[in-house]
């Protein structure tokens, strides 16, 4: 579990990329600053940890690029404390970001094993989300709800309306959507029925997965 000073050198180097890219969200860049990636990384991919660019973590599943968690992660606009809910915790560490930027984070994923692998992990590096759960990601976490934001981290074909209904009025929902190329999108919850949309250009996703554990 080593992180040097040559890591530390490297994620200020991403911190720049993303700046360069447009990320502009004060508390997101001091989180991928302070988080070492490579840890989250089967070891083969250690010295690549922090390019910008996703890899595989098993179970079929990717760690997200940095610039994909970090554009997510501004969009939520979080706030100390805000109470954020997670579909897909795959490695832990868009988790770790919304941590470390003061959330309260719960989490849900569907794969056996890396719920195991990252439950072990984000306490050994003092991350300590409210709640990692093991489940289906398209019913949320109702006995949790009302959330100020909720994170897809999983292309979905269409936004569940489990999770449309977990959001407190004035809750962001930010979901890629779409089968095999996804528009990041935006639902800000206005009242009891209405939502407002904003759609962000093309991403690439692992598919979230309907009652498939």
């Amino acid at each position: 579990m080593k992180d040097t000073n040559k890591h530390q050198g490297l994620r200020n180097q991403l911190v720049k990329q993303l700046e360069d890219k447009g990320i502009t969200d004060k508390n997101v860049l001091a989180a991928i600053s302070k988080i070492p990636r490579h840890l989250f990384l089967n070891s083969s991919f250690e010295d690549f940890a922090y390019q910008d660019k996703a890899f595989p973590i098993g179970a079929g599943q990717t760690i997200s690029q940095p610039y994909t968690v970090a554009f997510q992660s501004q969009l939520l606009e979080v706030e100390k404390d805000h109470k954020i809910l997670e579909i897909g915790t795959g490695s832990g560490y868009q988790t770790a970001v919304l941590c470390l930027m003061g959330a309260k984070v719960y989490s849900v994923e569907r794969q056996n094993e890396l719920f195991k692998t990252t439950s072990i992990l984000l306490p050994k590096l003092s991350i300590r989300p409210k709640h990692l759960s093991f489940g289906d990601g398209y019913k949320g976490l109702p006995n949790y709800a009302p959330f100020d934001s909720i994170i897809v981290t999983a292309g979905a074909p269409f936004i569940p309306q489990p999770l449309m209904a977990q959001l407190k009025i004035g809750g962001r929902l930010v979901i890629p959507v779409g089968e095999k190329e996804q528009i990041m999108t935006l639902l800000i919850r206005k009242n009891e029925t209405q939502f407002e949309k904003h759609e962000f250009g093309d991403f690439k996703f692992v598919p979230l997965l309907e009652n498939k554990n």
